[in-house]
């Protein structure tokens, strides 16, 4: 389901270390959530490599084809911080020091007695065009550049870049959740459940098996964008699960949240 009214937004996660098992990504569930919340639905993400082609090629395809994209890692000092670089190519624009980005870095780092080494400055070559997004922890900011918004990948970084991007953003209507469980299995449940998705086009239908310390269980999720639908679409699945002889327990219901 992806109605045409919808906001929708992608995320490119950017780092070796994270295909690799070193890092566990923890970005992604944060921007998800957040997004939603504003009414901006992120329906893609992408794990890639530190490899340029692959930047380049991500962020033009995904760029051309959502409203918002949204990347994580590779703005640090490093050699392989690779990620402005390949957004400036990516969006045909030069890179160089940005004057705004580099008085930042100066400030912190004299604030922390540290040297602005060369290293260090290559956190203040921003793409041409591009506007900066604050960072209020250790200063080297990200940048937006088109519907382009380029963020640190660690998370207490990331989420304070998102928290100051959210205000800017555009969203529709945001998602909006029941959540129902019972004790059947999904093989009894499916049949019924595809016919429920046909009958309600315009909602999500999850189903989720899991084991619990005590007994087998199913998280029968149920999303939409109007509430009132979400609603006949739940009250449809009790109704299923009762008459398949059980009773469907209503776990958690997310309620909109206003839009910006």
């Amino acid at each position: 389901m992806t109605p045409s009214a919808s906001v929708t937004a992608a995320l490119i996660i950017i780092g070796n270390e994270v295909l690799s098992g070193r890092t566990h990504d923890k970005n992604l569930p944060y921007i998800a959530e957040k997004l939603n919340g504003v009414g901006v639905r992120l329906t893609e993400a992408r794990v890639i490599p530190d490899i340029p082609d692959i930047i380049i090629r991500t962020i033009r395809e995904l760029s051309a084809s959502f409203t918002y994209v949204f990347t994580t890692g590779g703005i640090g000092p490093t050699h392989d911080d690779i990620t402005a670089d390949c957004v400036a190519e990516a969006m045909g624009v030069a890179i160089d020091i940005d004057p705004e980005a580099l008085r930042r870095l100066e400030i912190h780092y004299e604030n922390s007695g540290l040297e602005i080494n060369e290293a260090r400055l290559r956190m203040a070559r921003i793409p041409s065009g591009a506007t900066l997004i604050d960072n209020p922890i250790s200063a080297a900011p990200g940048f937006r550049i088109g519907n382009v918004h380029v963020m640190a990948g660690v998370p207490k970084i990331m989420q304070a870049m998102l928290d100051g991007i959210l205000p800017t953003l555009k969203g529709g209507r945001p998602m909006i959740s029941i959540t129902l469980r019972c004790s059947l299995p999904e093989g009894r449940i499916a049949q019924g459940l595809g016919a429920l998705a046909k009958a309600y086009p315009d909602v999500d239908f999850g189903s989720y098996p899991a084991w619990t310390k005590t007994a087998f269980q199913v998280s029968l999720v149920v999303r939409g964008e109007d509430p009132d639908r979400v609603e006949q679409a739940a009250q449809a699945v009790e109704g299923l699960i009762r008459d398949l002889g059980d009773t469907a327990e209503r776990i958690t219901a997310s309620a909109p949240t206003a839009s910006g």
